[in-house]
């Protein structure tokens, strides 16, 4: 498949697509699979590239993988499960940094993992000291090899008390893998509360785990001997059904997204209306429409759940090139996630970048000389060009870009979207985009 495609832009999308499970806990509930002692089966899965990482890392330990594409159901058989070498994993794995999130469950499972260089968007400063920290602190013993870390766990794990200095997605992920496992009760403070963690948490209950969540970000899970496999359904992604909200927002279309849900999406609607898009909510998803008036400019501040997903941020900045006035946005969870600015400076948008904090609140930043805020100012036409994709999100609100651009653009590096979003060719031409080279 072509890692180029070739846009005409300045006509409205509109038609209807449908959205499956979301990527940020798909990948995470296979993972999770590991723990079980039998057989577990995941729904809703959507054919995308992470799908296919954490398959194939799953069969390299000795997994048995069934995936149904149609019916998007994924089957997972642990009962073969043996260890992998590093140059294995790297392989396999390529840019993702999911191998991290198999140490728990392998330590668990086998007594050892290995960790090989990690790879992922350059959004931000994006370390691994948390996650070997919290193995650590369970009781792996880390060690450096050649090709990557080398972890065991010859004593077991046994429960800790942790407490996070930001609420990360990744950790939290890390340590609710551990530790429904680990000897004992383990404590966390400043967790992250996302929908799909809170469907992680779901998915661990019903393998047997005893998990328990506060009002103040603390988790408390206390150690089982033993967990079985599951049969949960994903929740639908959040993140793709906003990218396309903001694409017919962009474009002055009309968009329905069958699967769409209202419960996860409370803060992006509330800012879509804002902005001047309206919305319809049905049983079996949400139509995204831009109603004919001028678009409002804004301000508004990424932030971790229940605030303003930063995955929401780039492909709603594009609709706010042609909204009326200045905006303002202000990213506190990626410190360098403007780069795709650029692109859009390139095609005629009036954006600037700056290192204070312009939002309400100081954000970790603030003091380190980061362009972490944003001023837009529109409505500005934009103009088609040659764009390349820097990162997952960037890439499609690249993508909304050209949709909306007089001319024609060519977009190259497209294969890096196929890692979040399912099928998005398909669609762009079902919602009538005129593209080429796809």
């Amino acid at each position: 498949m072509s890692d180029n495609i070739r846009i005409t832009g300045g006509k409205p999308l509109t038609g209807e697509i449908a959205v499956r499970g979301a990527k940020n806990f798909v990948s995470k509930a296979m993972v999770a699979a590991l723990l079980g002692s039998t057989p577990s089966t995941l729904r809703n899965v959507p054919e995308i590239r992470d799908v296919n990482v954490v398959s194939a890392l799953l069969r390299l330990h000795g997994v048995a993988v069934d995936y149904n594409v149609e019916s998007g159901d994924l089957a997972m058989d642990t009962s073969t499960l043996t260890s992998a070498d590093a140059v294995q994993i790297a392989e396999h794995a390529g840019s993702s940094r999911i191998p991290i999130l198999l140490c728990g469950p392998l330590l668990h499972r086998l007594g050892e993992a290995v960790i090989p260089d990690l790879g992922g968007c350059r959004i931000g400063d994006r370390p691994i000291d948390f996650h070997l920290d919290i193995l650590t602190k369970f009781g792996a013993t880390v060690s450096e090899g050649p090709d990557g870390l080398y972890l065991t766990a010859k004593n077991g794990l046994k429960g800790i008390k942790y407490e996070l200095p930001y609420p990360s997605v990744g950790a939290t992920e890390q340590l609710l893998l551990t530790a429904v496992l680990a000897e004992g009760v383990t404590t966390l403070h400043n967790a992250a509360v996302e929908p799909e963690i809170k469907d992680l948490i779901d998915t661990l209950q019903k393998m047997g785990a005893i998990i328990s969540v506060d009002t103040d970000r603390s988790l408390t899970i206390e150690g089982v001997k033993e967990l079985r496999g599951y049969d949960h359904r994903s929740l639908t992604d959040r993140i793709e059904v906003g990218s396309w909200a903001a694409a017919a927002l962009a474009t002055k279309g009309d968009i329905f997204v069958h699967g769409a849900q209202q419960r996860h999406m409370g803060m992006f609607l509330n800012v879509f209306r804002k902005v001047g898009g309206e919305f319809e909510v049905v049983n079996d998803g949400i139509r995204f429409f831009h109603p004919g008036k001028d678009l409002r400019s804004i301000a508004l501040q990424t932030d971790v759940h229940p605030g303003f997903m930063t995955d929401w941020q780039q492909p709603l900045v594009v609709a706010l090139t042609q909204a009326k006035g200045l905006s303002i946005v202000h990213e506190t969870v990626y410190e360098n996630r403007f780069g795709f600015t650029d692109a859009l400076v390139k095609m005629g948008a009036n954006v600037q970048l700056y290192r204070e904090c312009l939002g309400d609140k100081k954000c970790r930043f603030g003091q380190r000389n980061f362009k972490h805020s944003a001023v837009i100012s529109g409505p500005t036409p934009l103009q088609a060009a040659d764009i390349d994709v820097p990162d997952l999100r960037g890439g499609f609100s690249h993508l909304i870009a050209a949709l909306t651009a007089e001319g024609t653009s060519t977009v190259s590096g497209i294969g890096i979207i196929d890692r979040g979003y399912e099928g998005f060719r398909n669609k762009l031409t079902a919602l009538g985009a005129r593209v080429e080279g796809s």
